[in-house]
């Protein structure tokens, strides 16, 4: 029996200093990386970012059209605007012309299109008045209240210098070195999470980061395979969803499986909406189903969903549960979009106005004012884009404000949420028991964290979704929390400038719509868990743990993907496309589309 004693208190010694070796080691191991990851994410990222805020973004020419006085005006849009307003993208100075006269319209198959936007002296074309709309060829010659304009293509020799041009000063940064930094940061992150949690599942967190990790590579290979070039955007988004699966591991290590199962769904929707994107002419017909699934989606969820933290928010089918409205948000953008032609027509913007309305009511029913308020924040944007007229915009404002007046009339309680803003403090076991929270974990992370997995903010409810920054901040780091934001400002800044050589108007409104989402979003994800705003309840795109919002957030990065014009960059540009030949250059060669567009 003494024998026995001896035996098992030598094998507890033994136990004992194996695992304090390896609380030693992994103490070590976290002491070093925590400094080594901020450097990592700087190397990640900064040759990104820089890229898409370099990008001169050379405008396109696709024709031009000689001036009475001789001149000759590039036509660098698939919509041009013709008028005496400064604001047109061809400016004709001549008192019988109206300040917004016409439109000239390119088609996919390279055919435009003649529009004439209510002018007083109206259109012509090869001296036979336009009612409305009629089809231009090159040399139809195209009149406006009698000042004549011709219609000419590109000649062959000045396409070809172009595209060189384009190439040279738009070509994208390689994306290999900050792919391999980025693989070398989550092969790194897994083994954090290991090493923070030994009672945990090394096996399932090691799969996890190998699956992220081969589905990033085989994404980057396969693009390179069709000759795409720019990567800047999914290296900044593969970079947040590597950070959304490491707060997922140390919060939630079960739902680990689900986050990857929702970025890979994302990224299908990135490539297929991408991919259908290419046609203007299918999006527009299919512009009204997108409205009517936003609708449904919202309608549904008011009729069979389940409340979550007040908001009745959630749809759960068996297993799964999922937010519809995260999905509505890419459909409502959808709808909004619209090409030239259209925003010229009152009533589709009248149509938008009761979409948005009907959307807003039923978010205000759910009780989910955090989507809401994203969601009137986006109309304001497509709303702004679609007319210019501040006007109305201020007019819809002050709507909004007495229905949410009406609002708190009826749901007084509603207005207790928004109580304890800017006195979290002073209610820090009540109301502002969240706030004040996240506020200490992130100060206790300083400027390179604890370490990931090394947190307690997970345990407060909300912790990895609507308070993720400052579980960023705590685990990771107020660098890398501060370069997560940045990465979405940086998305925005590309949306704007890129909007500048946009082809259509549906693209650039689609774009800053999403951006502006992406941002406004992050806005009251960052400042709500600070209490700098209220806080509402929604999440931080890409990096939240939650399967809605990352399907979501890859799906709106697809309209900043279809906006970039750049020589091979997007692959929701059509890759080659042959232009109709002209008469006046047959040997007319083809161009890319999407590349060189000639």
């Amino acid at each position: 029996m003494p024998i026995s004693l001896s035996a098992l208190s030598g094998l507890g010694t033994a136990l004992t200093g194996a695992l304090g070796d390896q609380a030693l080691v992994a103490a070590w191991y976290t002491s070093i990386v925590r400094f080594l990851f901020p450097i990592l994410a700087l190397l990640i990222l900064v040759r990104s970012i820089r890229s898409l805020l370099n990008v001169p973004h050379t405008p396109e020419v696709w024709a031009y059209l000689s001036l009475p006085n001789g001149g000759a005006e590039p036509l660098t849009h698939w919509e041009n605007i013709l008028g005496r307003s400064p604001a047109s993208d061809v400016v004709l100075v001549y008192p019988t012309v109206s300040r917004q006269h016409a439109a000239l319209i390119r088609g996919e198959d390279g055919g435009w299109t003649v529009h004439d936007l209510g002018s007083s002296g109206g259109v012509t074309r090869n001296g036979q008045p336009v009612s409305g709309s009629a089809p231009a060829a090159y040399g139809d010659v195209i009149g406006l209240s009698g000042v004549e304009t011709v219609l000419l293509p590109v000649p062959p020799d000045e396409q070809a210098r172009r595209s060189k041009q384009r190439e040279a000063e738009e070509r994208p940064v390689s994306p290999w070195v900050g792919l391999l930094f980025l693989t070398l940061f989550q092969l790194l992150t897994a083994i954090q999470l290991i090493a923070a949690d030994p009672q945990g599942d090394p096996v399932l967190v090691g799969t996890v980061f190998f699956a992220l990790c081969a589905v990033m590579w085989g994404y980057f290979l396969a693009m390179r395979a069709i000759r795409r070039v720019g990567f800047e955007m999914e290296t900044i988004a593969f970079f947040l969803s590597t950070l959304s699966l490491a707060v997922t591991a140390s919060s939630a290590p079960g739902d680990l499986f689900k986050q990857l199962f929702a970025l890979l769904l994302g990224l299908c929707l990135f490539v297929v909406l991408g991919l259908f994107l290419r046609d203007l002419e299918r999006v527009k017909r299919i512009r009204w189903l997108m409205a009517g699934a936003a609708i449904a989606l919202l309608g549904i969820t008011l009729i069979l969903g389940r409340a979550r933290y007040g908001a009745l928010n959630w749809l759960t089918l068996g297993p799964l549960s999922f937010q519809p409205s995260e999905v509505a948000k890419i459909c409502y953008i959808f709808a909004g979009s619209a090409t030239l032609e259209r925003l010229f027509r009152k009533r589709n913007l009248g149509l938008f106005m009761v979409l948005t309305a009907v959307c807003l009511g039923c978010l205000a029913l759910m009780s989910d004012f955090g989507t809401a308020a994203i969601f009137f924040v986006t109309f304001l944007v497509i709303a702004y884009l679609r007319s210019g007229d501040w006007a109305t915009l201020a007019l819809v404002c002050g709507g909004a404000v007495f229905a949410m007046v009406i609002v708190l009339t009826f749901k007084p309680y509603i207005l207790s949420r928004f109580s304890t803003w800017g006195h979290a403090w002073e209610q820090a076991s009540s109301g502002g028991y969240q706030q004040v929270r996240t506020m200490s974990a992130a100060a206790s992370g300083g400027l390179v964290g604890v370490g990931a997995g090394n947190g307690w903010l997970y345990n407060v409810a909300a912790g990895d979704t609507d308070l993720v920054f400052g579980m960023l901040c705590e685990e990771w780091g107020l660098l890398i929390g501060v370069l997560a934001v940045l990465s979405i400002v940086t998305l925005a800044v590309f949306a704007v400038r890129a909007c500048r050589a946009g082809r259509s108007s549906f693209y650039t409104i689609a774009a800053c719509a999403a951006t502006s989402l992406l941002v406004f979003q992050t806005c009251l994800n960052v400042f709500g868990s600070v209490d700098l705003l209220p806080l509402t309840g929604v999440t931080f795109p890409f990096v939240s743990n939650g399967g809605s919002s990352m399907l979501a957030s890859w799906g709106l990065l697809a309209f900043l993907k279809a906006t970039d014009t750049r020589q091979d960059a997007s692959f929701a540009i059509r890759p080659s496309a042959r232009r109709t030949a002209s008469p006046f250059y047959p040997q007319d060669v083809s161009g890319k589309e999407g590349g060189s567009h000639a």
